[in-house]
């Protein structure tokens, strides 16, 4: 390590920073941007920055409390203390006679009928806003300050599950409104507004609750759990306990391919400092040694541990990226050199402590098995599935001789017998091109209560007693987003052999919460077969039953007017019990295994086929999960009359999933 990275040395005319090592920075940098003419100061130089119409700033977006806000705000403030602020509302747009539309409406002397509909509109989204911040926040001033693994789950939880209720609104009223805009950042701001966050006192080293590897899709997330409190700023820092304010050092960055950072070693990384670049307003410059880079350059010389949290493009979402945890690193050397501009850039060279889990090295690996299949060590198969999933499912055995899982039938949905009797009659939409969010004419957004059960990028919005997809008899689009289960998973699975729980499943890819997983596939069956002499049970390890009892968890956003119904809005409504067995014909969903502390979970669709409907069991991501992790649901607990006798030991197995709230058992 000591040589670091090739070419990445420090020249021996390099610039010396022992000069204005000992310069103090100002308390507080008052930005200066171009003035908007109209509406509230904005944090970057578009006149509407980067919220939507009706948007507030929030922390860490907004000024200090007290401080006023000068017009032109550039990026200096970001790296203010703030506490959120109240929402405020932009300009109305002007009526065509030219009187501003809030004036024209106290005086009832509006101006054409089209202004009236756009401003009930606006006021629908935002009683439907105001409706969903109604909700407690569960979480004691202390938890605010430090946080536990439950809680950064929770606080994490919650947040997804609000943004894509918005994301839902935003979809059906994306031509209406712009209240829903930017999802992510709208469900920060009332996240902040509720106090709904932890680990929010700046800590130096290890963030309670925050585990290597951890991934995250929103630079807003990492602020809500304490890892990385700048919202744009690459450079998180906080002054030393003994040192005056202005003595900072730095405690956590994010490199995510913004500067010309070199970030290919998984133990090493030189980190580019912030600032210079150019915009469309201003002409590169040199890096100056001020606010974050001062901060490294402090935590060379103090040693202390920084953060580092690596951005990737998200492989299954072109336009968004993804963020991983990569633990705790050390500034080794600093020096300055030319950019690609010409202009002189800071250069830190930071070092992962040793005995660390892998994380960013695990994509490294990941990505050399994605360009050269045959270079995953222990492959058995580059496609277990010989062709029927549009995308290669490996198998994979690291741990002993075994050759693969017993032999069975690859099928990729579920196989209904002639005679069974759930089937129903149904008969499709009648859209022509892609049902469109908000379509009162479309049957099929009416079966599933007048919303798209997904949203714009495949992700489910909700649990549903019972979704709907378009079915075969529908003619709109194959790939329109109502046909979810039936384009099949788009992740890359691997079917790998653990160490004491039989075979697994896991994925190369990041999974998103709420990210379609597979089908349960396999032959639908009236009953579970009983256990005959000399039978192992083994014809009852394959089998997947609605009809069991199953841990209850709430999953969507909840408000507090919402709490009389929400027992049931996640409740399945499913006509009769079905039981689906894959012992001899199945997919990868046959391989998943038990926890009491799942991260995947089973949903109930229906879609139509020859005027009939059909139920499968679809299983989604619980909550974000990291490349190389298991993937594993709840196997539920059977009722009596699925056992012998009424004798519930029937079938009970020992449990291994390690979880803290294990329950010992299965079934």
């Amino acid at each position: 390590m000591e040589g670091g990275v090739a070419g990445n040395t420090v020249p021996p005319n390099s610039f010396d920073k022992s000069k204005v090592l000992d310069v103090k920075p100002l308390r507080s940098l008052l930005p200066v941007f171009p003035e908007a003419p109209n509406g509230p100061p904005f944090l970057c130089a578009p006149p509407n920055g980067p919220f939507p119409t009706g948007f507030s700033p929030f922390f860490p977006f907004s000024g200090p409390q007290g401080t006023p806000l000068m017009p032109g705000l550039n990026q200096n403030l970001f790296n203010s203390t703030a506490m959120p602020i109240r929402s405020f509302r932009a300009e109305p747009p002007p009526a065509s006679n030219g009187e501003n539309v809030q004036s024209s409406n106290k005086r009832k002397s509006v101006g054409p009928s089209s202004v009236k509909k756009k401003v009930k509109r606006s006021n629908d989204s935002e009683l439907a806003l105001a409706a969903l911040t109604n909700f407690k926040p569960g979480i004691i001033a202390a938890e605010k300050d430090d946080g536990n693994r439950e809680l950064v789950e929770n606080v994490l939880m919650r947040f997804e599950a609000l943004r894509r209720k918005l994301s839902q609104m935003e979809d059906a009223k994306e031509s209406h409104s712009e209240i829903f805009k930017r999802a992510n950042l709208k469900a920060g701001n009332i996240m902040f507004t509720k106090g709904v966050r932890t680990n929010g006192k700046k800590r130096i080293g290890v963030v309670p609750g925050v585990e290597i590897g951890d991934i995250f899709f929103f630079r807003m997330e990492l602020i809500l759990i304490g890892l990385h409190s700048q919202s744009m700023a690459g450079i998180d820092f906080m002054p030393m306990k003994a040192d005056i304010e202005g003595e900072r050092v730095a405690i956590s960055i994010v490199s995510s391919g913004g500067y010309e950072d070199d970030a290919e070693d998984p133990d090493v990384l030189v980190y580019t400092g912030q600032g210079g670049n150019a915009s469309a307003d201003k002409e590169a410059s040199d890096q100056k040694l001020v606010r974050g880079n001062l901060a490294l350059e402090r935590s060379l010389h103090r040693a202390n541990e920084v953060r580092v949290i690596r951005g990737f493009k998200d492989a299954t979402h072109q336009t968004s990226k993804v963020y991983v945890y990569d633990g705790l690193y050390k500034v080794q050397e600093s020096w300055m050199e030319k950019g690609k501009t010409g202009c002189n850039m800071f250069k830190y060279k930071l070092v992962r402590l040793p005995g660390q889990t892998g994380a960013f090295s695990t994509w490294k690996s990941i990505r050399k098995w994605k360009e050269d299949p045959s270079s995953r060590d222990g492959l058995i198969l580059p496609d277990l599935t010989s062709g029927a999933e549009s995308i290669p499912v490996s198998l994979v055995n690291e741990v002993d001789d075994e050759k693969g899982p017993a032999y069975f039938t690859y099928v990729s949905t579920v196989k209904y017998p002639k005679s069974f009797k759930l089937v129903q009659p149904s008969y499709g939409c009648n859209c022509r091109d892609a049902c469109q969010a908000g379509n009162s004419n479309c049957s099929c957004i009416q079966k599933n209560g007048g919303d798209f059960p997904y949203i714009t990028t495949g992700i489910l919005a909700c649990r549903m007693p019972m979704i709907f997809e378009c079915g075969s008899s529908c003619p709109c689009f194959r790939n329109c987003k109502n046909r979810v289960l039936q384009t099949g998973f788009k992740v890359h699975f691997e079917v790998f052999k653990t160490r004491d729980k039989g075979w697994g499943l896991r994925s190369w890819d990041p999974i998103r919460a709420g990210t379609f997983i597979c089908e349960y596939a396999g032959e639908v069956i009236e009953k579970i077969k009983e256990k005959a002499d000399g039978d192992d049970g083994e014809n009852n390890d394959y089998v997947f039953n609605t009809n069991r009892v199953y841990e209850s968890f709430k999953w969507n956003h909840e408000t507090e007017s919402a709490e009389e119904r929400s027992d049931t809005s996640e409740k399945f409504d499913i006509p009769s019990p079905l039981i689906i067995s894959s012992k001899n014909s199945g997919n990868i969903a046959r391989f998943m295994n038990h926890s009491c502390s799942p991260n995947v979970f089973w949903q109930p669709i229906m879609f139509e086929h020859n005027n009939e409907a059909f139920l499968h069991i679809a299983f989604f991501a619980k909550k974000h999960i990291p490349p190389m992790t298991e993937l594993t649901y709840d196997y539920g607990i059977p009722q009596s009359d699925e056992t012998e006798s009424n004798n519930m030991e029937h079938g009970k197995k020992k449990c291994l999933c390690g979880s803290l709230k294990c329950r010992g058992y299965f079934y």
